[in-house]
């Protein structure tokens, strides 16, 4: 009795024919906390003149190359993922989205064979990090099998027009407000080293030079600058006793709303209304009709008690977690004892050149004590 052969299934790099097929897919999924990165990933990827030069714009390694894997069978797809490294050192990587379908048990099995494929593939990678909508329970038994813990609790947060022209109003008392350059990268390196607990410190592996803008990227940045003024700025708080960056912030603008990075050091949780003044000013000077987005984690109960107390409103709730990976070093040729000879391990304890004799006398020869018969005594 001849048994059903099983259908393939295989990984392979995104390809411009399977766009249609993930767009319709994305229309029909129920989770949102990915859903903005798949979004300008597809939009990346149709702008991209050429078929096979959809990932010419992941310049690198091989690995980075191969940042947006499908896995599919007989020609159908079962599942999408992209991932991307998460500091320039490459020892962390973040799955960025990771889109199954359909819905359903075999659902668990894809994205275990997606995750295992990048985990194999990307041997530089000793952590991954990712995030995943705590309503999404396909999603969090899928990667709670293949590894990944929790780290942090996050929250969404969406001011409203009205409250930012409320805040607009109020002039923030930031005397040393400076703009980011390179130079300041270990400025911003500390603050960040001390804004985050000691396991997710350990986990990102941020360094110096993660906080430092490429010649490519600056060059991007000024032309950018130059054909829209207003689109991004990045401005620090520097404390000019302890020499040190107390608070940051990232402001970026989009057809749909503005989005911010904020830092903020603990010890200086008095910055956030002033943080918050200045940036409600540059949302009404840009579009005063579009509401500002920002995170907060659940190790920072100060930002968030400030949040409910100006009457920001949450939008989403997601999991920040983590995983590491060992890989098993390759051991050196295995040397038998057996056929080693006693006379070759001694004989690099022999002496490579004649002793030098020296005037040791032994304790018992008494010592002559000739100091009268010596000139001078």
């Amino acid at each position: 009795m001849s048994t059903a052969e099983k259908p393939k299934i295989s990984v392979r790099p995104l390809q411009r024919r399977d766009l249609p097929e993930l767009k319709l897919a994305l229309e029909n999924s129920s989770t949102a906390i990915c859903l903005k990165q798949f979004q300008q990933s597809i939009q990346r990827a149709e702008q991209w003149p050429g078929t096979n030069g959809l990932f010419g714009q992941f310049l690198g390694t091989p690995q980075q190359r191969h940042c947006l894997l499908v896995l599919e069978s007989e020609k159908q797809i079962l599942g999408a993922i992209q991932v991307l490294p998460f500091n320039r050192s490459h020892t962390t990587w973040q799955v960025v989205w990771a889109l199954l379908y359909p819905q359903t048990a075999s659902a668990l099995d894809c994205g275990s064979q997606l995750l295992r494929h990048c985990f194999e593939k990307i041997v530089e990678a000793s952590n991954w990090v990712l995030e995943v909508d705590i309503e999404d329970k396909v999603s969090l038994a899928i990667y709670r099998q293949n590894g990944f813990q929790p780290l942090a609790q996050l929250t969404y947060w969406e001011i409203s027009t009205e409250i930012l022209r409320e805040l607009s109003e109020r002039t923030p008392d930031l005397p040393n407000l400076l703009p980011v350059r390179n130079n300041d990268a270990q400025l911003l390196y500390q603050l960040d080293t001390v804004s985050m607990p000691p396991l997710l410190r350990q986990v990102f592996d941020r360094q110096v030079h993660d906080f430092k803008s490429g010649v490519l990227q600056k060059a991007l940045e000024r032309v950018a600058a130059q054909l829209n003024p207003s689109q991004d700025e990045s401005y620090y708080v520097f404390e000019s006793q302890r020499k040190a960056a107390i608070g940051f912030y990232s402001l970026e603008s989009t057809n749909s709303a503005h989005s911010c990075n904020l830092t903020v050091h603990p010890a200086y949780t008095w910055l956030y209304p002033e943080l918050m003044a200045q940036m409600a000013g540059s949302c009404q000077r840009r579009n005063s009709h579009l509401p500002l987005q920002l995170v907060s984690a659940d190790y920072q109960p100060e930002r968030e008690e400030y949040l409910q107390k100006i009457g920001a409103q949450r939008t989403n709730h997601s999991l920040l977690m983590s995983r590491s990976v060992w890989h098993k070093v390759r051991e050196a040729k295995h040397i038998s004892l057996e056929g080693l000879q006693l006379s070759d391990v001694l004989s690099g304890l022999q002496p490579s050149r004649s002793p030098i004799p020296s005037r040791w006398e032994s304790p018992e020869t008494p010592i002559s004590d000739d100091r009268q018969d010596r000139p001078g005594q």
